[in-house]
């Protein structure tokens, strides 16, 4: 005779079955929002994540019947699932597929474990293609926010410390946000401009590719074509091959980097200048409302050790990586450029300069 589970075990049980339903929910929320294969997918993940609730339903009995307490992260998804629907919630799946306690749990088959792991590969995929679209505007993003944050509060740390007063603080402030967002949304026009032309020059070109059916020489030349798109030996000769047989102009191998990722040259500028602005708008911030003296430089250092802690960590949870290993990392290196300019600005105030 098997003997009854412990209270921990039940407790344990519980709260597992009170997880699979969540993020069962949010498969089924965030499906109901998409179409084609991606719809499909998701609900199979929900049915997946149904066998797991079965599981724990039939060892808990009697006690599966009664409301069972959703852990506060479970939650969260099925909230911003209903309320975005985005790749930052696949984010969160995947990263909650990735902590899955159950290749620790002696009370849940390895068979479970085993498809928390490939529902965590599943979901990067799906999130890799929400990445992939927002990758171009989103690094403009990050990069110009953070650079606002760091740039301004160096420059506001530094003349401050050179015995600056709060005014001309306050106005060498609101300068190096213009001066930087202006500068930061033409250079990323530029760049990303450059970047496409560069991408539009290594594309097949169509006329190539319809002139292929029509050439009148050996069949290996044509199969160069296809060895330069990065094929194989063998694999271009079969291409070569089949382009001859059939005379239709082929589809040849595209680039390994999709314009689509790299982003607008508008979108990326209006989005780097934007965040730019915003990020250096925070160190001034005290200054506006009046502070000055260490008060304003102690208030400008936190609200600016916020913003990076966070962009640091909506970064790792982009990226999939430990959230707060990537928002120490943006506090570290952000507090550190500053730190450099306000000895600076120091030494430069003892100086008399």
């Amino acid at each position: 005779m098997t003997a009854p589970p412990t209270r921990e075990q039940v407790r344990r049980w519980r709260g597992y079955l009170a997880d699979e339903r969540a993020e069962a929910a949010v498969y089924r929320d965030l499906a109901s929002r998409r179409t084609g294969p991606d719809r499909d997918i998701l609900l199979e993940l929900a049915e997946a994540e149904g066998r797991h609730e079965q599981h724990w339903l039939d060892l808990l009995g009697e006690a599966g019947e009664r409301p069972t307490p959703v852990s506060p992260r479970t939650r969260l998804l099925g909230l911003l699932a209903r309320r975005f629907g985005s790749v930052f919630v696949l984010a969160l799946l995947q990263r909650a597929e990735s902590r899955s306690p159950y290749e620790d749990e002696d009370d849940a088959t390895p068979q479970m474990a085993a498809d928390e792991r490939i529902h965590e590969e599943v979901v990067r995929s799906l999130a890799m293609r929400g990445r992939n679209r927002i990758s171009g505007t989103f690094r403009a993003a990050v990069f110009g926010a953070n650079d606002g944050l760091v740039s301004n509060l160096a420059l506001v740390l530094g003349v401050g410390a050179a015995g600056a007063d709060p005014g001309l603080v306050l106005v060498t402030g609101i300068a190096g946000l213009l001066a930087g967002a202006l500068s930061m949304g033409a250079g990323e026009y530029v760049s990303v401009s450059s970047q496409r032309e560069l991408l539009a020059a290594s594309s097949p070109s169509p006329q190539s590719a319809r002139a292929l059916t029509r050439i009148d020489f050996d069949e290996n030349e044509v199969a160069l074509v296809f060895r330069a798109r990065g094929m194989g030996e063998a694999e271009a000769e079969r291409a070569a091959h089949e382009v001859l047989r059939v005379q239709e102009a082929p589809s040849l191998p595209a680039n390994e980097v999709d314009v689509e990722t790299v982003g607008t040259p508008l979108g990326v500028a209006l989005s780097s200048f934007a965040f730019f602005a915003s990020g250096a708008l925070v160190p001034i911030l005290p200054y506006l409302f009046g502070a000055s003296g260490v008060l304003a430089v102690a208030l400008a250092a936190g609200l600016v050790g916020i913003a990076l802690l966070a962009s640091g960590a909506v970064v790792g949870l982009l990226s999939g990586a430990p959230m707060l290993l990537r928002a120490l990392r943006q506090l570290l290196i952000g507090y550190g450029a500053a730190a450099v300019t306000y000895v600076l600005g120091l030494a430069f105030n003892a100086a008399g300069i």
